[in-house]
């Protein structure tokens, strides 16, 4: 039987390339894993919430009291009485009212609000909106400072309200007043008329200089010395090394598949 001869140039050239092609197959980056597929959007709720009747209209109860008017007008030119409609519908915890009469605007100074920019008359109306549905009776036992539509993340633009058994005292730190009257008193809505336009300290206040131009992101940009829409270096230098970590692997590739061939021809220029 003839023995099979391995020629001594093959040999050597095994031996040299087999570890270091292992130790390249090690080290070889994994293929990147495909990204997760997007979750299948909410399935719509089957019950839409019911449109608010005509009795339950704020709208429909200042107009039956015949001297809201005033109070009634800034409710539609700031839009705010859309949000009272809208919140009303979806709302599990119910919203208070409190409408100041057409007396107590007037016994305002003259031009207060003409004065008043637009957002600052939204926040004037939404002072008077209470979050939840407060009765009568609630007001007996309800914890101060009361938030109001107004209230910011710092707490500020609160009410006081203490009561007896016959009538509900609020402060706003401003003014006081009482609750002369119940408009409306059925859940999610109470409306209670009141003598007094409830005047929020942030802007009538001995501190009212409040500034509206700068938002909350841009004040923290400030803040910091950076812009809010400037990109961070952090982000950039990241991408910068995925970019190189692949185009280098990329390079790579083409190094070792040219060693390989080079030598494969090598091998067999041999025989």
């Amino acid at each position: 039987m003839a023995s099979i001869q391995i020629h001594p140039c093959l040999l050597f050239l095994v031996l040299i390339l087999c570890p270091v092609l292992l130790a390249h197959a090690e080290t070889a980056p994994a293929p990147a894993a495909p990204a997760p597929a997007a979750p299948a959007p909410a399935a719509a709720t089957a019950d839409a919430p019911s449109p608010v009747s005509e009795s339950q209209s704020l709208e429909h109860i200042l107009e039956k009291g015949m001297q809201y008017k005033t109070f009634l007008r800034v409710l539609k030119d700031t839009q705010v009485g859309a949000q009272v409609v809208n919140q009303m519908q979806d709302s599990i915890t119910g919203l208070t009212v409190m409408a100041p009469t057409d007396n107590a605007f007037n016994s305002l100074k003259p031009g207060t609000l003409n004065k008043l920019t637009q957002q600052q008359q939204s926040e004037l109306i939404m002072y008077h909106i209470l979050p939840k549905y407060y009765s009568f009776v609630t007001f007996q036992t309800t914890s101060n400072p009361v938030p109001t539509q107004a209230t910011s993340e710092e707490g500020t633009c609160t009410l006081n309200i203490t009561s007896g058994s016959n009538q509900a005292n609020i402060s706003t730190g401003v003014i006081e007043t009482t609750v002369s009257n119940t408009l409306y008193q059925d859940f999610p809505l109470a409306v209670y008329s009141v003598d007094k336009v409830l005047l929020p300290p942030d802007l009538f206040g001995p501190k009212s200089a409040k500034s509206h131009s700068a938002t909350p992101t841009e004040s923290n940009a400030k803040k910091n010395g950076t812009s809010a829409l400037a990109p961070s270096s952090e982000s950039e230098d990241d991408t910068n090394a995925d970019t190189k970590s692949t185009s280098g692997a990329g390079l790579k590739g083409v190094k070792w598949g040219s060693l390989v061939g080079f030598l494969f021809m090598f091998i067999l220029n041999l025989f």
